[in-house]
């Protein structure tokens, strides 16, 4: 009985340091409970399609503890064939994984004109440059055979990561 009790109280100790491990791994998002806009380019494409650049815009609120940030609507700009692709999946987590690099959870893309494909929603993840103010990501898959071929915004007013 007593090495019972041992292997789970063994069990608990470790599963407490992994979440402590992966609590340090995590940055914030500054400042808190601020609301941001961003603007800049992205590139998609699924097996039948891809756009040469388009605009994109986005809008969300900082958490009110920093841990994430959330998009609450986004959209393709510019016209031509940058109308085709719709941005779904919102709201997305925009989460700082360290200083320099993000994750954005639950990101999606579809197409205005049917069977051109339904991509994600995915989790993207790429760099995040604090002294420029810009979020960048290249070559990332989602679900549905697509890909975020490029995807760069640089959000106003500047946001903070703080290791």
């Amino acid at each position: 009985m007593k090495s019972l009790k041992m292997r789970v109280l063994g069990g608990a100790v470790i599963v407490m340091c992994a979440a402590v491990s992966a609590a340090t791994f995590a940055a914030t998002i500054g400042p808190a409970g601020t609301s941001f806009s961003a603007t800049g380019s992205i590139i998609t494409s699924t097996q039948f399609y891809a756009n040469s650049g388009c605009g994109i815009t986005v809008s969300g609120v900082v958490a009110s503890d920093g841990s994430y940030a959330q998009i609450n609507s986004a959209a393709i700009t510019d016209g031509g064939v940058c109308g085709l692709p719709v941005l779904n999946g919102l709201p997305w987590k925009l989460v700082a994984t360290s200083a320099t690099t993000f994750s954005i959870e639950n990101f999606g893309f579809g197409y205005a004109i049917s069977g051109l494909g339904e991509c994600g929603p995915s989790t993207i993840n790429g760099s995040w440059n604090v002294a420029a103010n810009t979020l960048t990501t290249s070559n990332q898959p989602l679900g549905g055979k697509c890909t975020v071929n490029y995807l760069s915004i640089k959000a106003s007013p500047a946001l903070t990561v703080s290791p």
